[in-house]
């Protein structure tokens, strides 16, 4: 049977930030609040070691500062988002320079009904591409894989 991962790469004309990115994904029913109530985020360092933190909605202006440090610039970021009317979520992932950002769908992952071995890619691009289009989206690529 195998596994599947399916991912969209967004590319933006310019850099980009995690704060900018949420804010538009929020005006669109997404949040950083992501069951069973906290905030998930990563940051790939120097050490090339991806070290997830959890921490309260309380602590999300704190981490959005640092996942958007100037410091952290030259390293893979990442953030957990949610969209809480469609029980759904993934994780953001932006890649160094900030012009690259993955959707990973890995939170209650939607299916789609007459296939559900694959995942409705068609969906997630439809509650985030507008949004992102506010936040200089240039193009993006869809792909499912299996393995």
């Amino acid at each position: 049977m195998g596994s599947r991962d399916a991912d969209i790469d967004f590319t933006f004309t310019c850099p980009t930030t995690v704060r900018a990115i949420l804010d538009v994904l929020t005006r669109a029913g997404w949040s950083a609040v992501v069951p069973p109530g906290g905030v998930s985020y990563m940051i790939n360092d120097a050490d090339d070691m991806y070290e997830w933190y959890d921490g309260t909605l309380d602590a999300l202006g704190e981490a959005l500062a640092l996942l958007d440090q100037p410091g952290n610039l030259p390293y893979t970021v990442a953030l957990n988002v949610y969209h809480s009317e469609a029980r759904t979520g993934g994780m953001l992932m932006f890649m160094p320079g900030r012009t690259d950002v993955s959707f990973m769908p890995t939170i209650d992952r939607r299916h789609i009904p007459a296939a559900p071995e694959f995942t409705d890619l068609a969906w997630y691009l439809h509650a985030l591409v507008p949004a992102l289009v506010m936040a200089g989206l240039e193009g993006y690529e869809a792909n499912e894989i299996h393995y």
